[in-house]
């Protein structure tokens, strides 16, 4: 019996761009748009673009082409420097390598992100790390408040706390050593 697949092993879907630009699902028979591409992206859904007259693979441009809408929306990631250090890197002698150091990078990163939500999960819902997260959210509405200005969006921050209350001298130690035991656990962690 075969092994019903998930959406992420699925079979990658073939979206044809035609010469009008227009996106056409082959799975759902039906057009696209960027943004959904860009939607299944994120859900981690494959697919791969070819050009409907010639065949080519235009998957690059495409992903290419959602980035950059991406950031004229002012969703900003990349920042200029780093542009520029890419752009640089194009016909350095170095340029093949960038290729696989960039993913190798994207892929470490996303794995630190997965195990910090992971470990944060486990923190806020009662695990070995819920102490330690209460303590530090104490801690940071105490130092939020101290400074009289409270922290926008984070509701019940904004109460000054009374001088008798907390020493600023023993809650910044407090602060860093709350810190360094959580960067520690992190670091086990990973």
């Amino acid at each position: 019996m075969a092994k019903s697949r998930t959406v992420n092993e699925a079979e990658p879907v073939v979206i044809k761009k035609y010469a009008n630009r227009r996106l056409y699902n082959t799975e759902t028979s039906s057009y696209i748009t960027l943004d959904l591409l860009s939607q299944m992206t994120r859900e981690g859904r494959e697919f791969t673009v070819v050009d409907a007259k010639t065949g080519e693979d235009i998957t690059h441009n495409v992903l290419t082409q959602i980035i950059m809408e991406e950031e004229q929306r002012g969703k900003n990631m990349l920042p200029v420097n780093f542009l520029r250090q890419l752009i640089a890197m194009y016909g350095d002698s170095m340029q093949s390598m960038v290729p696989q150091y960039l993913e190798a990078s994207m892929d470490a990163f996303r794995k630190n992100q997965q195990q910090f939500q992971e470990a944060m999960k486990g923190a806020f819902g009662g695990g070995p790390l819920a102490e330690i997260a209460k303590r530090n959210m104490q801690m940071f509405e105490a130092a939020a408040s101290a400074f009289g200005t409270g922290v926008p969006g984070m509701p019940g921050m904004a109460a000054p706390a009374s001088p008798s209350e907390v020493s600023k001298d023993d809650e910044i130690n407090d602060l860093k050593a709350q810190l360094a035991a959580l960067n520690a656990k992190i670091d086990k962690l990973t």
